[in-house]
């Protein structure tokens, strides 16, 4: 009885009376919706979500993960590169029609021919001064049957595959960035936990060596406690780095490495779609840009065997000429002026094999394209089953983290009466953060998933507002609808 007594008397004086009936009002019945935000939303319930979360670093700014979009898309190097390689395919372009532009040639200058036969009664080599002052030379192409209309034809394909390439590099980019910035949230949400493990620890270690001092408890009491607490204090070091790690890695993605320390604006957060597998196929169809990259090679591969079999076709041009020159710098002018249908050099058996090759060249990007169809078509499949099994984890991981929070509530009151040892209480606190860090690790998969498929479609998706109802199990949904 009076062993009774002192450990009320300890409990009263060691831990807070509000902290003491919010243990007794909450065992096992709610979760603090400041440690998992949206929790109720997924069973399903909304939250408040006007959280901020504080990182280890100092806040000097306030980054969501709209705003890192924006300084991704106008910092990241390779987006920057991207963009340069479309502007130069445009500049080739309009180096093709250069060829229905008159070119213009200036040459001024001085001979002295000296005959290589004899010229003259007495034996001699004749030799003669030759000026010219000024030849302009200005020549025209007419028409080559098509040829610069298929090289301008398939610079514009290049074109259009370099602005595909640009959409496809701003995609990966985006998703890089998500992720990071999911990553990074997840970092601080396992930071945070560890903080409260640390706390938890050294409640119990004063507790534990409280009891020690006054002969209630044994002397291995005091150590367990001091050396959970040690696990918990290297456990929160790792998860500090954790978020410095994951802080480098987003800056990185942003194209800004050596940005100001900054702090973040949200949480992980479940946002549900609504999208089934064909839809997502069908999206991917007018939205993937590789898929049109694709498309846009074999169309190039085509118009090169076009090009490639008009070898033997001429050229029709103009030129003309004007001179000042003779046996001095003025001494005399003349001109021509003429048409010309010029043939190229014609290495019949170099242009068949050159069409050879620009046919099976063509086959070639023909298969190509089939094999990023179908690797697009696996690509979507893996991300959107993936979706789905992320979004079904989050409500049984909700129920993890309410069944081990109950029960290391039990085993803490159990604890604070003499009733339970540290070993006991231990596996219990083990458990609870086990079951949080499963939590957040399930959300952050499932926004990941969710991002992969958005890559994978070539198009954001639109969250949906309704409440909707996961696919659970019969027990699990009716232990969901009795804890909500």
């Amino acid at each position: 009885m009076l062993k009774r007594v002192i450990t009320t008397l300890l409990i009263l004086t060691l831990s807070p009376a509000a902290y003491a009936q919010d243990i007794i009002n909450n065992v096992g019945n709610t979760i603090n919706t400041k440690e998992y935000p949206q929790a109720e939303e997924v069973l399903p319930k909304k939250v408040d979500d006007k959280i901020v979360i504080e990182g280890s670093v100092e806040k000097n700014i306030d980054l969501t993960l709209e705003r890192c979009l924006e300084i991704a898309l106008g910092n990241n190097p390779q987006i920057n590169a991207a963009f340069h390689d479309v502007l130069a395919s445009d500049s080739r372009i309009k180096q093709v029609w250069s060829n229905y532009f008159p070119q213009f040639s200036w040459q001024t200058g001085y001979t002295k021919i000296k005959q290589l036969q004899l010229s003259d009664a007495l034996g001699r080599n004749l030799t003669f001064n030759y000026f010219i002052l000024g030849q302009i030379t200005l020549q025209q192409m007419l028409y080559d049957f098509g040829v610069t209309q298929n090289q301008a034809t398939i610079r514009r394909l290049e074109y259009e595959g370099q602005k595909s390439t640009l959409s496809e590099t701003i995609n990966t980019v985006i998703y890089q960035t998500k992720d990071a910035y999911f990553n990074l949230l997840y970092s601080y949400e396992n930071e945070r936990v560890a903080k409260n493990t640390v706390a938890q620890y050294t409640m119990f270690y004063d507790q534990a060596k409280a009891f020690y001092e006054i002969g209630l408890n044994p002397k291995v009491d005091v150590t367990i406690a001091e050396s959970n607490l040690s696990n918990a204090k290297l456990q929160l070091i790792q998860a500090s780095n954790a978020v410095n790690l994951a802080m480098a890695k987003l800056n990185n993605v942003m194209g800004v490495p050596f940005i100001d320390e900054y702090s973040v604006q949200e949480r992980l957060r479940y946002e549900p779609v609504d999208i089934t597998l064909q839809a997502a196929v069908d999206i991917a169809r007018e939205s993937r840009p590789d898929l049109k990259l694709a498309e846009t090679k074999v169309e190039t591969a085509k118009q090169t065997l076009k090009l490639v079999k008009k070898s033997y076709f001429p050229t029709l041009s103009v030129e003309g000429q004007y001179q000042i020159g003779g046996k001095s710098w003025t001494n005399n002018y003349g001109y021509n002026i003429g048409g010309y249908l010029n043939f190229p050099t014609i290495n019949g058996m170099l242009i068949r094999n050159e069409i050879k090759e620009a046919r099976y060249l063509y086959d070639k990007e023909l298969a190509n394209a089939q094999n990023t169809q179908n690797q697009i078509y696996l690509e979507i499949q893996n991300a959107y089953l993936t979706l789905v099994e992320k979004k079904n984890q989050i409500p049984v991981a909700i129920l993890q983290v309410k069944q081990a929070k109950e029960n290391y509530e039990l085993s803490y009151g159990r604890y604070r009466v003499g009733e339970a040892n540290p070993i006991e209480l231990k596996e219990a606190q083990t458990s609870y953060q086990t079951a949080q860090l499963n939590y957040y690790s399930a959300l952050y998969q499932y926004n990941t998933a969710k991002a992969a498929l958005e890559k994978a479609i070539g198009k954001n998706l639109v969250n949906q507002e309704d409440d909707i109802e996961l696919e659970l199990d019969n027990d699990t949904k009716a232990s969901v609808e009795k804890q909500s």
